[in-house]
């Protein structure tokens, strides 16, 4: 027995697969049933932490305009982080993916640089 595998167009006529290959026009056959075809998302980029080091010698409000001007943090948000990183050693600045990651962690180095202060970032995996 042959089994009917067309489909209607807009205009009303039947249009037909192959004949005997379980085809549709819109997908798969199984079983009798038509399979929509799967959709594949795209996988998320992995995602670093950029991690503000404290030292002795960049002044705090150096630091405060460094999280407002590069990383995009409110003046509030951005003195707890200062305080944070004065006070525990070290700060999570921003989480992104890793270009931008190091783009910002190079921004911050060059911005230290300039009036010669030693303020470094570090660069982890965000688990």
């Amino acid at each position: 027995m042959r089994e009917w595998n067309g489909t209607k167009t807009m205009t009303g006529r039947v249009r037909m697969g192959a004949p005997g290959n379980g085809r549709g026009a819109e997908g798969e056959a199984e079983g009798g049933v038509m399979v929509a075809p799967a959709r594949t998302r795209p996988k998320r980029p992995p995602m670093y932490k950029v991690i503000l080091l404290n030292d002795d010698y960049t002044p705090m409000e150096f630091v405060v305009q460094v999280l407002m001007e590069i990383f995009h943090k409110p003046q509030s948000e951005a003195v707890e982080l200062m305080l944070t990183v004065h006070q525990q050693g070290a700060a999570v600045a921003g989480i992104y993916t890793r270009e931008v990651a190091e783009t910002k962690s190079e921004e911050v180095v060059e911005a230290a640089r300039i009036p010669e202060y030693p303020l470094q970032c570090a660069l982890e995996p965000n688990e």
